[in-house]
C-alpha cells in the first residue's frame, strides 16, 4: 500500500468534512448582522447551538493527523503561516466564546458586542482559511530545506485574496441553506429565502472569477488532469451541483438545495486535491524545492500504525456525528434554557 499517497486521501476527507460541517456554522456567523432583533439574532445562534463544537472536531482531527503523517509539511505550514494561525485560533476561540456567553446577560450593550465578536471572527476565520487554500495553490517562498523564507505580507496576494472571498460566498450560501431548514415558518423564514437568491447569486459570480484567475495564475493547477482524465467527472458534478442550487430553492426542495451545496463544497475539495498533488507544501519560487507527500512523510511503521487508528476512530466520529445531527434534526425552539 502507498501510505504516504492513502494519507494524502484520508487528510483530504477530513478537510472535507471539516470545510462542510463546519462551513454553514461560519456561514451563519457571517449573516448574523442581517438578523433585525434580538429574537432573531437567538434563533440564528440556536440554529447552530448543539452542533458547531462537535463540528471543529473535524478541524483538530485534521490538524493532529498532519502533524503526525507529515510532520516536516505541518513545521513548515504552521512556521510560515505562523501570524495567519494565530489570528485563525483568535477568531475561533472568541467566536466560541461569543456564542456561549451572549445570552449570560439581558443587557443590550453586551449582546451588542457579542454579536460583533460572532460576526467578525466568523468573516475573519472564513477569510483566513481560504487565503491559506489560495497559498496552497498558488505556492509560498521555500528555501532548499523547505523552510518559508517570506514574511505575512507575502501571503496576501491577489490571488490567494480572491480564494478568500470565494471562500466568504460560498460559506454564506451554505449557512443560508442550512437556516432554511433550521428556521421556523413565518417572516424570518421567508426573508431568508430570498437570501439564498442573493448569496448563490454573489458565490456563482465570484465561482466563475476565481476559476478563470485560477487558469491563468496557476497553470499547473490543471497538469493533473492530463494524467487522470477521469478527474473531469469531479468538474461536472461540481458544476451541476452549482446549478442545481437555484433548481431546488425554485422547486422548494431546500434539502436538496443544502445537499447540492455540500456536493459543491466537496468537489471544491477534491479539485484542490488534485491541484495539489503530489505536493503538501508547494514552492513558489523554486518548484523543486516543494514538499511532495513523500519528502515530508513519516516513516512507513509510523503511517501504518495512524492507519489503523484512523480505521477504527473515523467510523466513530461519523456515528457521533450522525447522531448528534439526527437528535437535533427539528426546527429551532427558543426556549428558557435557549442561546
Amino acid at each position: 500500500m502507498d501510505l504516504p499517497a492513502t494519507w494524502f486521501v484520508l487528510l483530504g476527507l477530513l478537510l472535507a468534512g471539516y470545510a462542510v460541517l463546519d462551513g454553514f456554522d461560519l456561514g451563519v456567523g457571517i449573516l448574523h448582522p442581517l438578523a433585525r432583533n434580538d429574537h432573531e439574532r437567538r434563533v440564528f445562534l440556536n440554529a447552530i447551538g448543539p452542533i458547531w463544537d462537535g463540528n471543529e472536531v473535524w478541524l483538530v482531527t485534521f490538524g493532529g493527523a498532519l502533524f503526525a503523517a507529515f510532520p516536516e509539511a505541518y513545521a513548515t505550514i504552521f512556521s510560515g503561516f505562523y501570524t495567519a494561525f494565530m489570528l485563525l485560533l483568535f477568531a475561533l476561540i472568541f467566536r466560541a466564546a461569543s456564542i456561549e456567553f451572549r445570552s449570560k446577560l439581558t443587557s443590550p450593550g453586551w449582546r451588542r458586542a457579542w454579536d460583533v465578536g460572532f460576526f467578525a471572527s466568523s468573516l475573519l476565520a472564513t477569510v483566513l482559511f481560504g487565503v491559506a487554500v489560495g497559498n496552497g495553490m498558488i505556492g509560498i517562498p521555500l528555501n532548499e530545506r523547505g523552510v518559508f523564507v517570506g514574511d505575512f505580507f507575502d501571503l496576501l496576494g491577489p490571488y490567494p485574496i480572491m480564494v478568500g472571498l470565494l471562500a466568504v460566498a460560498m460559506f454564506a450560501m451554505h449557512g443560508a441553506l442550512y437556516l432554511y431548514l433550521k428556521v421556523p415558518q413565518g417572516e424570518l423564514h421567508a426573508r431568508i429565502g430570498r437570501w439564498m437568491w442573493h448569496t448563490w447569486g454573489v458565490f456563482l459570480v465570484v465561482y466563475m472569477l476565481t476559476t478563470v484567475y485560477t487558469l491563468i495564475a496557476v497553470p499547473q493547477a490543471v497538469a493533473n488532469f492530463e494524467r487522470w482524465p477521469w478527474a473531469a467527472a469531479i468538474v461536472v458534478v461540481n458544476v451541476l451541483a452549482i446549478a442545481n442550487i437555484p433548481r431546488a430553492v425554485y422547486a422548494d426542495r431546500p434539502a436538496e438545495a443544502f445537499l447540492s451545496s455540500c456536493v459543491t463544497i466537496l468537489a471544491l475539495v477534491a479539485l484542490f486535491s488534485m491541484a495539489l498533488w503530489p505536493n503538501l507544501v508547494a514552492a513558489r519560487n523554486h518548484p523543486e524545492y516543494s514538499l511532495t507527500v513523500y519528502r515530508a512523510a513519516s516513516g512507513d511503521k509510523t503511517l501504518g500504525i495512524m492507519l489503523i487508528i484512523a480505521l477504527i476512530g473515523m467510523p466513530l466520529v461519523i456515528a457521533y456525528t450522525t447522531l448528534v445531527y439526527w437528535t437535533f434534526r427539528r426546527r429551532v425552539e427558543i426556549g428558557p434554557t435557549s442561546y
